[in-house]
């Protein structure tokens, strides 16, 4: 029977079999056992015309509930300008095309460079990337860039208080690329600077890495630590939540070499998990040890502005043997998306969300210790972003807001719970939560 959707005609399929040396699509499976072979029909539904489809998705999506989100730990609920959407599909711009020939590509690396421009201006450093997978895979490839630029050194300080999937991303690269991973102990849920600072002191680390707000929400002091880690031949990586640098201290500030972490708060929806979009920058000292694309900008023969990928080789994209890294995959429009989400709120609006995000977690972390259920499980500062004890059951107080239309923070503990809040909750959506822990 011809399928129109299928590519593959009779003979094709006829001639990847000979290829390969096997007579038919059922000696492609000949090694598997007979014992666990689907035997049976597949439960698949009968076809159904365009309109019989889109009723079946929309009775699926009335039985969808949506909750009120005070949930973070890495993804949050911020606000999405409208226009966004309309913009980045449009046709120009949905292409996994990577823009070598700058000569038509004028528009695409145009954003890339304002991007780039954006990002280094909100994390206080020299250079950006455009752009990263997400968050995870960045500080992976920070830490493979601190080991590119050691002479001898192979081993990496991670913080405990980096967010725990993070370090599974950066064990698992590290694994796989030689790189000693040692993880440097937390005191009161904050990194132990000076167990940090003896180990480096002991001398064979290439970078440290550090989180900020850390994977608790806390707001650590890392003053001295790039000093330290300069002192002994050692990148400071500080991985940041990007729309917290809005009022934060900004890595550059801080002195750290390699700044990275997630765009998803710059106005990207949480989407079931993605997509993402990591971001890295980094000092001049280290722009030709960084992965993925750089656009610069340069004049052309006539002296316009314009714009050109720079600083690599095209092998960075397709030679994977002699490439730096094989990011190389294009995460642009999700770099558009934050681009217009930054020029749409500005900098004074990015501050505004931020400040709204601060002062309702505050309140919110108030309101629940008024309560006298719940005690901060760390009497540090923290951003948009808590711990707290709860004296009762965790998992049957997170249901109980579930069945009211409230997603209860994330259980970090036996008896705790991380709370987050951003500019999109409101009072009344704060204060239902609260009178339902009582």
């Amino acid at each position: 029977m011809s399928f129109k959707y299928f590519p593959h005609t009779g003979r094709d399929i006829e001639e990847m079999l000979a290829r390969v040396g096997v007579k038919s699509l059922d000696d492609l499976y000949a090694d598997v056992p007979e014992s666990i072979r689907w035997k049976g029909d597949y439960d698949l539904p009968e076809a159904m015309s365009e309109v019989e489809v889109r009723q079946f998705f929309d009775k699926l999506c009335r039985n969808d509930k949506q909750l009120t989100c005070f949930a973070g730990a890495g993804v949050y609920d911020h606000y999405t300008p409208s226009v966004i959407p309309y913009i980045v599909e449009r046709s120009e711009f949905l292409t996994s095309y990577t823009p070598y020939q700058a000569e038509i590509s004028q528009g695409t690396l145009h954003y890339i460079f304002e991007y780039q421009s954006m990002m280094t201006r909100l994390t206080g450093m020299d250079i950006s990337n455009a752009s990263m997978y997400d968050g995870t895979t960045a500080t992976a490839e920070a830490m493979m860039m601190a080991v590119a630029s050691a002479k001898k050194a192979d081993t990496v300080l991670v913080s405990d208080t980096v967010d725990p999937k993070t370090v599974d991303v950066v064990k698992t690269y590290a694994h796989f690329h030689g790189v000693n991973i040692e993880m440097i102990a937390q005191d009161n849920g904050a990194t132990d600077i000076a167990a940090m600072k003896q180990r480096l002191a002991e001398g064979g680390v290439a970078g440290v890495i550090v989180q900020q707000p850390n994977r608790y929400g806390i707001v650590e002091d890392y003053d001295g630590v790039a000093d330290a880690c300069h002192d002994n031949k050692a990148l400071m990586i500080m991985n940041s939540v990007a729309a917290d640098l809005a009022l934060l201290k900004t890595p550059g500030e801080w002195g750290a070499d390699i700044a990275v972490g997630d765009g998803q708060s710059l106005g990207l929806p949480m989407s079931f998990g993605g997509p993402y979009v990591g971001y890295m920058c980094c000092t001049e000292k280290l722009m030709r040890k960084m992965p993925g694309r750089i656009v610069g900008e340069t004049k052309d023969s006539n002296g316009n502005r314009a714009f050109v990928l720079t600083l690599q080789a095209r092998e960075q994209h397709i030679r994977r043997q002699k490439a730096t890294s094989n990011i190389c995959s294009n995460e642009s429009l999700m770099a558009l998306y934050v681009t217009i989400y930054m020029s749409i709120m500005g900098k004074q609006g990015i501050k505004e969300a931020a400040s709204m995000s601060y002062a309702g977690a505050h309140y919110l972390c108030d309101e629940l210790l008024k309560t006298g259920r719940f005690k901060l499980a760390y009497d540090r500062p923290f951003f948009n972003e808590f711990c707290v004890k709860y004296d009762g059951d965790v998992d049957g107080l997170q249901r109980k807001l579930a069945d009211n239309g409230i997603l209860g923070g994330v259980k970090v503990a036996d008896d705790v719970i991380m709370f987050a809040v951003t500019e999109r909750r409101t009072k009344e959506e704060i204060d239902k939560l609260v009178s339902l822990a009582k």
